[in-house]
């Protein structure tokens, strides 16, 4: 746990150092974030989901400039705008929650992507690049689930379940490809 916080006040530190030479408005409320720790991009992702009145997982750019105010990001209104309209992706006017979380967190290490594939490739029994529930039932153990001892799910169910947390949030097919793994998680 030490060895933890020790990370994190680090990674804080050198945010805070950083910040002061960085001129992209993207990097720069990442690093805004990262100063506070590393929960920091979580805890502004509460933030939004606090501002987002209509429950519609969106924010119009009344909303975002708001929830930036109120988690106290020091921005400007041009590049708050500038920041909107890189999250706005399509161009609708809104920023979708999910996409400004990716949007926002940094960008995986290669370390990290290997050791993710060879978890995926260890989980991938068939070797065919998608891990499927039948892939699963050899390598994971639903028995011990909560849910399947007290009766409430199958065993197939507790592999759906396991899949739905790498699976893509519009489309849970109950596959999560290799292609997954190769986007920052």
């Amino acid at each position: 746990m030490a060895g933890t916080a020790r990370h994190d006040r680090e990674m804080a530190m050198q945010a805070k150092k950083n910040l002061s030479t960085c001129t992209d408005p993207l990097e720069r409320l990442r690093l805004q974030c990262l100063s506070r720790g590393s929960a920091g991009i979580k805890g502004l992702g509460r933030v939004f989901k606090i501002m987002d009145d209509d429950n519609s997982r969106c924010l119009d750019f009344k909303e975002f400039l708001k929830g930036l105010n109120d988690y106290g990001v020091m921005i400007d209104k041009n590049e708050a705008q500038q920041l909107f309209s890189i999250f706005d992706k399509d161009g609708s006017g809104s920023i979708d929650f999910d996409e400004f979380l990716v949007t926002l967190r940094p960008p995986m290490s290669n370390a990290r992507k290997e050791i993710i594939m060879q978890a995926f490739r260890k989980l991938d029994k068939s070797g065919d690049g998608v891990v499927t529930v039948e892939d699963l039932r050899g390598v994971y153990n639903a028995k011990y689930h909560p849910k399947y001892q007290n009766g409430e799910w199958t065993e197939d169910q507790v592999f759906r379940s396991f899949l739905d947390n790498f699976d893509s949030p519009y489309d849970k097919d109950g596959q999560v490809s290799d292609t997954v793994c190769s986007v920052p998680l």
